[in-house]
């Protein structure tokens, strides 16, 4: 679990310093329209983008199920699919310790384990 960990928050250490520079040179606006766009170009960018977009996608499926689709996890689903890796490693860094690091708990919630 200990290398779990420190790899959530390697990956979530890198992505916060990637992006800083990033939102100061091109801003928040641009986002969306350039990742859309990127799609629809039918170019690299975009491949890379749609295959990401299932990732988002999936990790904020995975967020409501676990959650059981209640309202809050519904809401923690929303945060997933715009929050990326930063939610993503601090949420499963959070539930870590909250199931005292047992993987199932973990995962599935603590109903289904």
């Amino acid at each position: 679990m200990t290398a779990f960990r420190t790899l959530l928050v390697i990956l979530l250490i890198a992505v916060v310093i990637y992006t800083i520079p990033v939102v100061i040179n091109e801003g928040l606006s641009p986002l969306l329209p350039t990742f859309f766009g990127d799609i629809l170009a039918m170019t690299w960018p975009g491949q890379f983008n749609f295959d990401f977009l299932g990732f988002l996608i999936l990790s904020a499926t995975w967020t409501a199920w676990r959650n059981q689709f209640s309202a809050a996890g519904l809401g923690l689903a929303l945060v997933a699919l715009f929050g990326g890796i930063p939610f993503l490693t601090t949420y499963l860094l959070y539930l870590s310790y909250q199931a005292k690091g047992d993987i199932r708990v973990m995962l599935l919630g603590e109903g289904r384990s």
